[in-house]
């Protein structure tokens, strides 16, 4: 197969991530991978992986994007790929425009992935306008067929993302000298149990609770430190100081440490007594549950949204009542006694990810795809 990912940028994040490992996939598999995007520091590792990079302006919130439509549908024909793959909404809206257009006997078949809980409007639309939509989790699969099913030509498929188990397994040797370096940097971690609660900085993330934890947990342990990992949105600083703040006012400034955005983070799972996810509104996947689990440490999180599917499939017992201070106590104190270990499923491995989309991709182009521009409400 020819396959083209089309997404605005290559620079970082959770779509960006998925559009790499699943162009690496492809590769291995002996397909053609191709990715149109505007571009970004990813493109080297990209190519070097055996993709190729086209670059085009598919990214702008514009009127002015219209502009890429024809130069699009040019390149459509002339790549001729099997398949379309669109994973944001800007491209998604320019890819449809090229396509639809298009002789549908002969043109490629259009899948999307909805990472997200999208707005409810007819710009988000797009993305369940494929002939084919794949959903990052029943969370996102029942979201869709909810508050899109107008638009939706076939029920969604889930493909819940998966965790690089080449890049995150307890059997990978941590780098030389990385445990005395941070004990180095962060000196109050040392001899205790490490609570690590990765993220960026933003209010519906948790880290209030998660101070308010640490608050509890001291006043009948003395063997545990917090650990905060990552960075604050930008513009929104202020926030860190808020939790900063927090800390001081609950008197356990000593127990939490604030150690910004790592790219280490596999070692910062592996080095945690225990993980935290708690978002205190539904999120679409929440990467941290499986790349935790997958590095063998007990993970604890609100039983709401993507994150919770993980748990009820790894790890259970790690599942609390969302919002419930008690009952994160007593979940916490429990784990840090009994030393459980999580166990990754399948599921939510790289491998299986690559392997499910991809028969996606077959199914498709095994069936006709005679009128298959025609969304609801058109005739065929």
């Amino acid at each position: 197969m020819k396959v083209i990912q089309l997404l605005p940028a290559l620079n970082s994040g959770g779509v960006e991530r998925g559009t790499l490992d699943l162009a690496r996939a492809l590769v291995s598999a002996g397909h053609e991978s191709i990715v149109i995007s505007n571009g970004g520091r990813l493109v080297p590792q990209l190519e070097s992986e055996g993709s190729r990079h086209i670059a085009l302006p598919v990214h702008k919130k514009s009127l002015a994007s219209l502009r890429q439509v024809r130069p699009l549908r040019r390149l459509i024909r002339e790549l001729q790929p099997d398949i379309l793959h669109v994973r944001s909404r800007v491209p998604a809206w320019l890819t449809y425009l090229a396509w639809k257009k298009l002789d549908p006997k002969t043109r490629p078949r259009l899948v999307s992935t909805a990472h997200g809980l999208y707005s409810i409007n007819r710009y988000s639309a797009i993305m369940a306008r494929a002939d084919q939509v794949i959903a990052i989790s029943d969370c996102v699969n029942t979201y869709l067929q909810k508050n899109y099913k107008d638009y939706l030509r076939a029920e969604p498929e889930t493909i819940y993302r998966g965790v690089d188990t080449n890049e995150f397994s307890p059997g990978i040797p941590s780098p030389s000298g990385w445990l005395d370096n941070t004990l180095q940097e962060f000196p109050a971690l040392r001899d205790k149990h490490w609570l690590l609660l990765p993220g960026r900085l933003t209010r519906w993330k948790g880290q209030e609770d998660f101070i308010y934890l640490i608050s509890e947990l001291s006043k009948s342990r003395s063997d545990i430190h917090g650990v905060i990992l990552g960075g604050a949105e930008q513009n929104k600083e202020h926030f860190t100081e808020e939790l900063q703040a927090l800390t001081q006012k609950l008197g356990v400034a000593h127990l939490v440490s604030f150690v910004g955005h790592r790219s280490d983070i596999r070692e910062w799972y592996r080095h945690s007594a225990l993980v935290y996810n708690l978002s205190k509104k539904p999120e679409p996947f929440g990467r941290t549950v499986i790349e935790a689990v997958a590095m063998g440490t007990p993970t604890i999180g609100y039983d709401i949204g993507g994150p919770a599917e993980s748990l009820h499939r790894c790890f259970p017992v790690g599942l609390v009542e969302n919002g419930n201070p008690k009952q994160l106590l007593e979940t916490s104190n429990r784990l840090l006694e009994s030393r459980e270990k999580p166990a990754l499923d399948p599921t939510f491995t790289l491998a299986e990810q690559a392997r499910h989309t991809i028969a996606v991709y077959e199914k498709l182009l095994s069936t006709n795809a005679g009128g298959s521009g025609a969304i609801c409400g058109e005739k065929k």
